[in-house]
């Protein structure tokens, strides 16, 4: 009884960042996990999976409902992020939990600086209200989504993030997908890769408090939702800098705990 609040809220937080940003509820799923409810964090990351699967599927039909998905941009992303995935999965088990802890502390600073400063885009001339890279929007260079789906799948099968909050900003930025798109279709590409690592994972025995895990995933799936109707109020630039200064904070503190 004692973490079913903890996990109730630090459930809601993260479905609300998936659903509202196509990304970041898996960096604070992690941190969440280890810290408020007492996981080790070979526990969390593949828990943190589990709970990213669910939660994430939940936000892509929520999003596709609305047309918000890039099929073919997603599918590139995740169709070459499976096997880095994969093997970076079974690996991690033999990476010690401070290198793990500290490594993932670092990713989270970087994202969260990405979220409290996004680049400035060039608007589309097509769409002048909604941001996007220069170049043709709608025009999708397969090279360069390849390059970038096999290195967000290696960090997803190794420090157990969906990778949301790396791939949103490179489908603004390379691929030049409006953000409205960009967030519905990271939410693909977060689903495939996060069960490409999960299945890896759960071939190895490790123990995982369920009691914990059903109530949280229950909630994050219900913040998805949530999360979603949010972003279509806010502007996704305060979205992005609330959660931002909160993952920011927790990195610092996971950082902190892992060199001292």
């Amino acid at each position: 009884m004692t973490t079913l609040i903890p996990a109730l809220v630090a459930g809601a937080v993260v479905g609300s960042a998936l659903g509202g940003l196509g990304g970041g509820g898996s960096v604070l799923a992690v941190p969440a996990l280890i810290y408020l409810l007492g996981f080790t964090p070979a526990a969390a990351t593949t828990a943190a999976l589990l709970i990213v699967v669910a939660t994430s599927l939940t936000g892509l039909v929520a999003h596709a409902r609305d047309g918000h998905v890039r099929w073919r941009t997603g599918g590139l992303f995740a169709m070459a992020g499976i096997v880095p995935a994969a093997v970076s999965g079974a690996l991690s088990v033999r990476i010690p939990a401070g290198v793990l802890t500290a490594a993932f502390a670092v990713l989270a600073v970087v994202a969260a600086v990405r979220m409290i400063r996004p680049r400035v885009l060039v608007r589309c001339e097509a769409a002048p209200a909604e941001p996007c890279a220069a170049g043709p929007a709608d025009r999708t260079d397969a090279g360069r989504a390849v390059r970038a789906g096999a290195g967000l799948g290696t960090v997803t099968g190794l420090l157990g993030v969906g990778g949301g909050f790396l791939v949103v900003p490179a489908l603004v930025t390379v691929l030049a997908v409006p953000m409205t798109a960009a967030v519905g279709t990271s939410l693909l590409v977060i689903a495939v890769n996060s069960t490409a690592a999960l299945a890896t994972r759960l071939t190895t025995p490790t123990s995982l408090d369920w009691a914990v895990i059903a109530p949280f995933t229950a909630a994050a799936v219900l913040g998805a939702w949530d999360g979603k109707r949010l972003a279509s109020k806010m502007s996704t630039v305060a979205l992005q800098r609330v959660f931002g200064a909160s993952l920011l904070a927790v990195a610092l503190f996971m950082l902190v705990d892992a060199v001292v």
